[in-house]
């Protein structure tokens, strides 16, 4: 389905019965909503209606050109915007990666359009913070985000050669067909350029905005994380002021919705049954 929200255009795959309580499941980079589809049947099983948003740079649609159009606020205000839409007074919500950021600060920002929050891989903005000013380890995780904060370059690194870098950087997520899932719709015009730039337009101010969470939350980590280490996961706990739960899952890497849907989605309804 598509919904119409702030001037824009999105994608949503949706699914689950109508009249069931909502759940909207929020993608990360560099993939869509489709990354869900392993886990949307369990949810769909037990009565929850599930929305999986192609986020703003990734729905053709809602693909602004300006970098600032991709701060936190633009994306969180999409989120809001469209429960509106949906005609959703409050929502379980799931982010994975990126999505968990827009998580964080939905649920901040707005805890009464959120019923319960998952984030997934990335923690609070501020227990990231804190893992860059105590952890050299987890400044060298971050490094690569230098790369993608570069215009054009960062573009050219990741589709040359038929998308190679690209396509190694979501080798993770599983086998060839997979992989060409998410990297395929990211060489269409701009695509990649609206993705980059959630990297982009991100500034200290605005992730340091982002408060406790007052909602029940589930933060699930993975050991293998690339991105995310240990300092940073553990330091979330910290950050809600609501009843909390940490899920650690070992042997799985970032791309925790593509290679663990059964152990995630069992986090999930926990979360949302609690």
């Amino acid at each position: 389905m598509r919904l119409d929200a702030r001037g824009f255009t999105f994608d949503v795959r949706s699914g689950g019965p109508a009249d069931g309580p909502a759940v909207l499941l929020l993608h990360g980079f560099p993939q869509h909503g489709g990354e869900w589809d392993d886990v949307v049947p369990a949810l769909h099983a037990v009565g929850l209606r599930a929305y999986a948003l192609d986020q703003r740079g990734y729905s053709p649609g809602a693909r602004p050109a300006a970098v600032e159009a991709y701060r936190l606020a633009e994306l969180v205000a999409d989120a809001v915007a469209g429960l509106d839409a949906l005609g959703v007074e409050a929502a379980h919500v799931v982010g994975h990666d990126w999505g968990a950021v827009v998580g964080w600060a939905l649920a901040a920002g707005h805890p009464e359009r959120v019923r319960t929050l998952t984030a997934v891989s990335v923690p609070h903005p501020a227990a990231m913070a804190h893992a860059l000013a105590t952890d050299p380890r987890q400044k060298a995780r971050s490094a690569y985000m230098l790369l993608f904060r570069q215009p054009g370059k960062a573009e050219k690194a990741l589709l040359a050669f038929h998308a190679t870098g690209l396509r190694w950087l979501l080798s993770g997520v599983g086998g060839a067909d997979r992989v060409a899932r998410y990297a395929r719709p990211m060489r269409d015009p701009g695509a990649l350029t609206g993705a980059l730039n959630w990297y982009r337009a991100m500034s200290r101010s605005d992730l340091a905005a982002v408060g406790p969470v007052s909602v029940p939350t589930t933060y699930v980590w993975s050991d293998r994380d690339v991105a995310i280490g240990r300092t940073a996961a553990e330091a979330c706990a910290a950050q809600v002021a609501g009843d909390y739960r940490f899920v650690e899952l070992t042997g799985v890497s970032h791309w925790i919705p593509d290679q663990a849907p059964a152990p995630l989605t069992e986090a999930i309804l926990a979360r949302i049954n609690d």
